[in-house]
């Protein structure tokens, strides 16, 4: 008796394939390793985007910033907003996060669009204050610099840059987020 049948149009190589682009989604880059001791009600609240990686969802986008909240079901509320000064609008997303594992490593789930999510890696962070976060996506890359501050010392660039680096993050393609008071 058959439990299970593929589908006649897919073969199991596809299957294979399609299922490990899936999982990869939510992987961790070679050497990239989320911070212990997370706690996300510190980590809530208002983050200027300082430098990142270019992605077509960010490009041309100035005055970047990262909005976390509780959600009703235990995640975590994401609103993305930035401003083109090319269109003269502000554009902005709203997503949910997840923790992938437990709640004390900084490793969460992000999506934007419906079902499908990509890694949040939280590999850097003032554990202090919580003043900085140094975040990887689920390759590299995806690499994020956010600070509570529009103007973080440059001694804390300097010190993203160099960890960035030695993980082998493409340093010299860093974009630096413009931030000023007169956009909108």
């Amino acid at each position: 008796m058959k439990i299970f049948a593929l589908p006649s149009y897919l073969n199991l190589p596809l299957l294979a394939v399609l299922l490990a682009a899936l999982a990869g989604c939510v992987s961790q880059p070679e050497g990239v390793k989320p911070v212990n001791n997370f706690e996300l009600p510190r980590y809530l609240g208002k983050w200027y985007e300082i430098a990142r990686l270019d992605h077509s969802f960010e490009r041309g986008l100035s005055n970047v910033t990262a909005e976390y909240s509780l959600r009703d079901d235990g995640g975590v509320k994401v609103i993305n907003r930035g401003y083109s000064a090319e269109e003269q609008t502000w554009d902005e997303a709203e997503g949910k996060a997840y923790f992938v594992n437990d709640s004390d490593h900084g490793f969460l789930k992000v999506s934007f669009f419906g079902p499908f999510y990509g890694s949040y890696i939280v590999f850097e962070l003032d554990q202090d204050d919580y003043q900085f976060a140094f975040i990887s996506g689920p390759d590299k890359s995806y690499l994020w610099f956010l600070s509570r501050t529009p103007n973080p010392p440059q001694a804390l660039i300097d010190q993203f840059v160099a960890k960035a680096k030695a993980l082998g993050f493409a340093t010299d393609e860093l974009i630096y987020v413009q931030h000023d008071n007169n956009a909108g």
